[in-house]
């Protein structure tokens, strides 16, 4: 397995285990579960349903509803029913309304006119109450093939619900809004251009098509799950490399936009990562009032974290600021040897503070990873430290793709008097891999307190949301592609061995059960009323406690 080589990181660490910049924020009576309730309640959906990715535009995935910490999917216990999905599934189910929904592709080939054998991304609606499919929306692949629509990937990303409305991002690269209804309702709303008005298929409100209308080119595939307030709606548009992985073809196209949710309408748009974006951008925006300032939350290709005004200014993106995840002397090359990354995880709003971790593609590997707080209010560059030149010691440099200092060249920083910085995780010891934070696709959950998240090298860790230090981690002996779920008094987390790890939300570490799901989970448990949904590589499971359901033959 890699092992981390930064010598700067491992000395950093080694003096002091958690790096903490700023002095730890005073106890305060934050109930995350009370505020995901509240931004969740913005949406018109029942009030223990969960309508987009971790609930809510916070993106901190709690909540106090009641979940089994026991089931069996070989015998039916406390599976309330199952249903078929592709056969490969990166989408977290969304529960709105009695409807769930899930991106994967056509392997189950609900649909006449595309046999399972025909390559889709599809999103499926299936009947929450017993799992009965519904509607499917199909997107064809597109012809450029894999360089940005990979095969058999399906969709990856999860819609956001409100009412009788979804919003997407499809494997094409388009936002689309559907009726959830689709033409089960009899009606055909919004376009007429759709190729029919079946009654197992979607019904199209309106749809953007980011490659043609906006010049993006995505890197392999479209992951982001939007969010939103109001009538904004908010978007991350996968703008990335080409095929060989070194040249941006897009590079002047939107990294992210913000458009009117009922019309389609593009409000604003930023290309803020630019040229300087590594790989692919695949991170979901979040959203809070932060500092009293209405903000949306990005994480880039360039393994920054960008902040805008959410409504722009004079139809306009407003940055407030940016911080970059790295190391300045970090280096992007492909594979486990880069010690630069992006960022795949979504930041989550917790008590006032911005919280993230950064990433790779998992198909290039593993590596050293970096988890920080970050404080909001601040304005502008906000990163730890500024890169200059000896050439002009006084002018900070631009910042440069692949390394930002290059100590050869004469480059040089120094701390930054505006960092926004609160702490940064590396690990409890980078010495030893079961206890240093690796590249991570997860999103942090946080309760108590106590954060959660999963690394790519199958590491979970409990630490310290205050002050950044490490309670305990635990060796899943899998890759984690998932981020937590913390239900009551448990954390619940998946693994590609399709292990689900069940904790108790604890600063002394004590599993509660370890159930297998029958194949690998790459996405993140969720649950809606009283019931957990779980979609493994190619079934979705709703479980609840005293459900009997037939074995899966």
């Amino acid at each position: 397995m890699y092992r981390m080589t930064s010598q700067r990181i491992q000395a950093a660490a080694l003096v002091l285990l958690t790096f903490t910049l700023h002095q730890p924020l005073s106890a305060q009576d934050y109930d995350p579960v009370a505020e995901v309730k509240k931004a969740k309640g913005e949406l018109n959906a029942g009030a223990t349903d969960w309508p987009q990715l971790f609930g809510s535009y916070l993106r901190n995935n709690v909540t106090d509803q009641q979940a089994p910490t026991e089931w069996d999917v070989t015998t039916g216990e406390n599976i309330l029913w199952s249903a078929e999905l592709g056969s490969e599934t990166y989408g977290n189910p969304v529960i709105a309304n009695g409807k769930v929904y899930v991106g994967t592709n056509n392997g189950a080939g609900y649909v006449k006119r595309y046999p399972s054998e025909v390559d889709l991304g599809v999103l499926l609606c299936f009947d929450e109450k017993d799992g009965k499919f519904l509607w499917q929306h199909s997107n064809e692949k597109l012809p450029t093939g894999r360089v940005h629509d990979w095969p058999q990937q399906g969709i990856c990303s999860a819609p956001m619900v409100d009412g009788d409305r979804l919003w997407y991002v499809s494997s094409r690269g388009e936002v689309v809004c559907l009726d959830t209804e689709g033409f089960l309702d009899g009606e055909n709303d919004g376009v007429t251009d759709e190729p029919n008005e079946n009654k197992d298929e979607a019904d199209v409100i309106w749809h953007l098509d980011m490659m043609s209308e906006l010049g993006v080119s995505q890197h392999n595939m479209c992951s982001c799950s939007v969010t939103g307030v109001g009538n904004l709606l908010f978007v991350c548009t996968s703008n990335g490399v080409d095929e060989g992985h070194i040249n941006l073809p897009a590079d002047r196209a939107p990294s992210f936009l913000c458009m009117n949710r009922e019309t389609g309408d593009v409000l604003w748009t930023d290309n803020a990562p630019g040229e300087n974006v590594l790989h692919g951008q695949w991170s979901s925006p979040a959203y809070a009032v932060l500092g009293g300032v209405a903000q949306v939350i990005f994480g880039a290709g360039d393994g920054y974290v960008y902040s805008y005004a959410a409504e722009g200014e004079n139809g306009k993106a407003k940055m407030l600021w940016k911080f970059d995840c790295n190391p300045k002397d970090s280096l992007y090359v492909l594979g486990g040897s880069a010690t630069r990354n992006h960022i795949i995880a979504t930041p989550v709003v917790y008590d006032g503070m911005v919280y993230v971790g950064v990433g790779e593609d998992p198909e290039h590997g593993e590596g050293e990873g970096h988890l920080w707080c970050i404080d909001p209010t601040k304005r502008g560059d906000v990163s730890p430290t500024i890169v200059y030149n000896s050439s002009a010691p006084e002018q900070p440099i631009e910042h440069k793709r692949l390394q930002a200092l290059v100590a050869k060249d004469g480059d040089f920083e120094r701390d930054n008097e505006n960092s926004a910085a609160v702490w940064h995780y590396v690990g409890a010891d980078p010495e030893e891999f079961e206890t240093t934070m690796h590249r991570t696709c997860g999103t942090v959950a946080i309760k108590d307190d106590l954060l959660f998240v999963a690394d790519f090298s199958g590491m979970f860790h409990c630490l310290d949301a205050k002050t950044g230090e490490s309670h305990w981690t635990y060796d899943m002996f899998a890759a984690s592609w998932a981020s937590p779920l913390i239900v009551g008094d448990n954390v619940f987390i998946s693994d590609e061995d399709g292990d689900i790890a069940i904790f108790k939300v604890s600063r002394e570490q004590e599993m509660v059960a370890e159930i297998n799901m029958d194949s690998a989970v790459y996405t993140t448990p969720v649950v809606a009323n009283n019931t957990l949904f779980i979609a493994n590589r190619n079934r979705l499971y709703a479980i609840q406690e005293g459900a009997q359901s037939d074995p899966v033959e």
